[in-house]
């Protein structure tokens, strides 16, 4: 089948993660997931050449620490997909049309965070946590959604590419009904590789700007859960419900609007990044010991997240006498808008300025089928304090969290 450009990936990944000390709760999680993806290469099928047709479904399962953890940022990238919940949903349905070497077009619903990285983003096989795969200053770009994309190569080392997007869309909204009726998420990235030293690597420079009409994070202090309930920060896992049961318990009284809510009219976000090899074994292409970094801001006016930053370094198959094993050690800090309800920081003494985490991972490719990833992550939460189960505030320590991650591709 894919001599004839039918290709059928099926992947399941486990990832059982325990608090060892801090967060909010102690204990356990078996989260899993499933991905499956068909893609149809029209050329290889004797139809024409330069298409392809691509269907990638999602499903999740068991329980997770989103909760517990007591970080705003998702310890785990696998939770949020497709839902915080057990569920399943459709992460792409896309067309793809190269016309020539240098120009292509993709339409349908777009995976906007499938792996293009050397050393991180890739949460299959790399780092778990979040903001070490997301730029999370793009906190609003939906994870996948219906629009169009333009691919633009002018050399070899240059690529240019834009995409448009529904500002709302989600992987379990497969609806076109609405879609576009709010705006646009627009995004312009630009690309270049690099060989310093005859070591190949390349930088990134891509901005986001969308003109949906969302809730201004500006508000009256009785619009404040109204504004959490309502806004929606796809790569942060939906922290509002966490924020909304401070209020419940400590101020009640404002879960009852008396002003209108303020909105923004436009959002915009910019992040460069770049990844580097240092480190190659002579003719050895895909192996090697390589850094990556990048940095992000945003208006911080409708989007929580005002800067972002990640660092790293990863080696590829330079264990000896294992040449498909990869190991990393990051680390990445988030930094919320001062606009960011600020009420709820000085009235509860809560935080919520920045968020910073630190994971160790190793990645045994133990058959081309399956891996075993072991990872270890200390966070520094962006809340100094949560709710016992009495509605009394205590310290939130910082979190340790050990887990591992078994894949394995049918």
């Amino acid at each position: 089948m894919a001599k004839k450009g039918i290709v059928l990936d099926v992947d399941a990944y486990w990832t059982p993660q325990t608090i060892t000390s801090g967060g909010r709760d102690a204990g356990g999680s078996n989260w899993g997931n499933a991905i499956v993806a068909l893609t149809v290469d029209t050329g290889k099928l004797g139809l024409w050449p330069g298409g392809y047709f691509k269907v990638q479904t999602i499903s999740s399962f068991g329980n997770n620490l989103l909760y517990d953890s007591g970080a705003m940022i998702p310890a785990n990238e696998f939770w949020m997909l497709p839902n915080t919940k057990p569920d399943t949903g459709i992460q792409e349905l896309t067309y793809t049309q190269f016309f020539s070497p240098q120009f292509g077009l993709q339409l349908g619903k777009i995976n906007t965070i499938a792996p293009t990285n050397q050393f991180h983003g890739d949460y299959r096989t790399g780092f778990l946590n979040t903001a070490l795969n997301l730029p999370l200053v793009a906190a609003l770009v939906p994870l996948s959604a219906y629009g169009a994309s333009v691919l633009y190569l002018p050399s070899h080392d240059i690529t240019v590419a834009g995409m448009v997007l529904d500002p709302n869309g989600t992987i379990l909204d497969d609806s076109l009904n609405n879609a576009f009726s709010d705006g646009v998420m627009a995004l312009l990235s630009g690309d270049i590789k690099i060989k310093p030293f005859g070591l190949p690597g390349h930088q990134n420079l891509t901005f986001a700007w969308s003109n949906k009409e969302r809730p201004s994070l500006i508000q009256d202090p009785s619009n404040i859960a109204r504004s959490l309930l309502t806004a929606r920060y796809p790569r942060l896992g939906n922290p509002g419900p966490v924020l909304v049961e401070i209020l419940e318990k400590q101020a009640p009284a404002l879960l009852i609007p008396t002003q209108p809510l303020n909105t923004e009219n436009e959002t915009w976000a910019a992040v460069y990044s770049f990844e580097q090899y240092l480190w190659q074994p002579e003719g050895e292409s895909k192996r090697g010991l390589g850094t990556f970094f990048s940095f992000g801001l945003s208006d911080g006016k409708a989007n929580p997240v005002k800067y972002s930053y990640s660092l790293g370094l990863v080696g590829k198959g330079i264990v000896p006498g294992r040449p498909h094993d990869e190991f990393g050690i990051g680390w990445a800090l988030t930094e919320f808008s001062d606009n960011f309800i600020p009420y709820m920081r000085d009235t509860f003494n809560l935080g919520l300025h920045r968020e910073s985490a630190v994971e160790v991972y190793y990645n045994f490719a133990v058959t081309p089928w399956l891996s075993i990833s072991p990872s270890y992550q200390y966070i520094s939460p962006a809340l100094d304090k949560v709710q016992d189960g009495n509605g009394n505030f205590k310290n939130l320590d910082n979190t340790q969290i050990l887990g591992i991650r078994v894949g394995l591709r049918f």
